[in-house]
């Protein structure tokens, strides 16, 4: 049985919201509902809250991406190291 990680239930939760607001849209403008003012004031927080959620998911990738930068830089430095070594050594 596979563990959920923590972010993947406010993964699923903002998917769900997100469907959740399409629904909405789509009966909305179909004429199927009318929903009350704070019914769609609330709908429209949940937007702000995928819109959070997205900006965070982007400032997380952002930061991973920035330490596999360094990790490929600081790689490159030992190998150029381990090369001039063995060059000195092997000459």
């Amino acid at each position: 049985m596979k563990v959920m990680k923590r972010g993947a239930l406010w993964d699923i939760i903002a998917w769900i919201i997100l469907a959740a607001i399409l629904l909405w849209i789509l009966l909305k403008v179909l004429g199927i509902i009318n929903t009350p003012l704070w019914l769609e004031y609330s709908l429209l927080l949940g937007a702000v809250y995928l819109a959070g959620w997205a900006m965070h998911k982007l400032e997380t990738a952002t930061g991973n991406i920035e330490e596999i930068k360094k990790f490929n830089k600081a790689t490159a430095e030992q190998i150029n190291i381990i090369k001039s070594n063995c060059l000195k050594n092997h000459s």
